[in-house]
This record gives structure tokens, sequence and C-alpha cells, in this order.
């Protein structure tokens, strides 16, 4: 593991980084869900280094305040991650991811080739990145406010893959129609829905953790960044 310090207009974040085995590669710049650059993102970005990407994971609750660390198992820190969320500027966020990808291209090992994959908070960033960044390729898990954006969706130029939760909590079924109306036949996106799960299906040791298909949207994530980045 080490740290890539990113900087900006606004100042400097850093972002943790886990390395592949074999050079050079492309990198993928996971992004965060609302408890900060914790234990399951830094996990994440440790199992696409095994994949053989460089991974990037930005603090990007670092002008709240940095280094965030939380997890999801009590209230208290359930409270606090909302307070965080509250406090987010979106569009900044975006602007320090393309901020990420800018200084991710730059390390040694690196080909070119940016992807990004986000979750929760982390999977409207990812879509976000689809619509105002250079980016190669994007994955979002069950983005929140997703359906809010939808009028971005003609500027995704790079493959997307969504991937929703039928009985998710947080994107009800009429915001999933407006994303489905935008993205359904959209040339560059492709939409997977799990009629069963609930948000944040794919986080390990979550509530709402399903094994079964979080490994299913994990190996069509894979499988398509590998077409798109590798």
């Amino acid at each position: 593991m080490t740290k890539l310090t990113v900087t900006t207009p606004d100042g400097d974040f850093d972002a943790y980084v886990a390395m592949p085995a074999t050079l050079p590669a492309p990198v993928v710049v996971v992004i965060q869900e609302i408890f900060g650059v914790n234990g399951v993102m830094r996990g994440i970005a440790d199992d696409y280094a095994k994949q053989g990407y460089i991974a990037v994971c930005p603090d990007l609750f670092w002008r709240i305040e940095p280094g965030i660390d939380i997890t999801d198992k009590t209230e208290a820190e359930w409270k606090q991650a909302f307070s965080y969320y509250q406090s987010f500027d979106v569009d900044k966020g975006v602007k320090d991811i393309a901020a990420t990808m800018k200084a991710a291209r730059g390390l040694d090992g690196a080909n070119g080739k940016v992807g990004v994959v986000g979750y929760c908070l982390g999977g409207l960033l990812t879509y976000l990145s689809a619509t105002r960044t250079d980016g190669d390729a994007f994955a979002a898990y069950y983005g929140g406010g997703m359906n809010e954006y939808m009028n971005e969706a003609d500027n995704i130029t790079k493959p997307l893959i969504v991937h929703l939760a039928g009985k998710d909590e947080f994107i009800p079924a009429e915001a999933q129609e407006v994303i489905k109306e935008a993205l359904g036949d959209h040339p560059m996106t492709e939409l997977h829905f799990y009629p069963e799960r609930d948000h944040a299906f794919a986080r390990k040791g979550g509530a709402h953790y399903d094994k079964a298909d979080a490994d299913t949207a994990n190996a069509r994530t894979a499988e398509f960044f590998e077409a798109n980045l590798v």
C-alpha cells in the first residue's frame, strides 16, 4: 500500500493506493460510500489490485474532514455518516475525482487507461464521472440520487455499467424507472437489476450483503473492466 497526494486549486488530499503484481497496468479509481475510506473500501481496492489494476481510493470527504474512516456497525456512526453526506458537495466531489484520475495516470506503471467504480454515494459520483470526466469505463453500484441527474445522460461517451437493487430503500421504484428510461436504451450503458436485493447488497459484512448477487455483480464488473481497460 502506498499513498497518492492529489493536488487541486482548493488544496491537497490523499488517496489510498494498492498496486498489482505486474506493471504496466490500468488504473481503477474506487469511490467511497458515506463512511469514508474505511476498511471496506480499502479491501475493495486491494481486490482490484489482485485483479491486476492499480487501485486508487481518494479521500473525497477531505473538504469536510480529512481521513474519515468509520463503519456501518453503530447508530452513532450512521448518524455521523449521514451528516457527512449532507455536508458533501457533489460537484466538487466529481472535480476531485477528475483530479484523482489525472494524478493516477501519472503514477509509475500506469498505462493511461482509467476506470471508475463506486458504491452508494460513490455510485452517484461514478455516474457523474461518466458524464463529466475523461475516464475510459465506469461501474456504478446503487447510486442514490442518480435519477436527479438523468438530464446529463447524453454526455456519456464511454461505457457505463449500473447495478441496481430492486428493493433499494434509498432508490425507490419510481427513481429506478427514471434511470431505466434514460439509460435503458443508451448505446454506452448496461443496466443490471437485482430484484430481491436492498441497498448496499455488495458491501461485505453489511446488513444487506448477499454473497450470490454481490458475486454476480462483481463478476459482471470484472468482465466489463477487462473488456474496456485491458
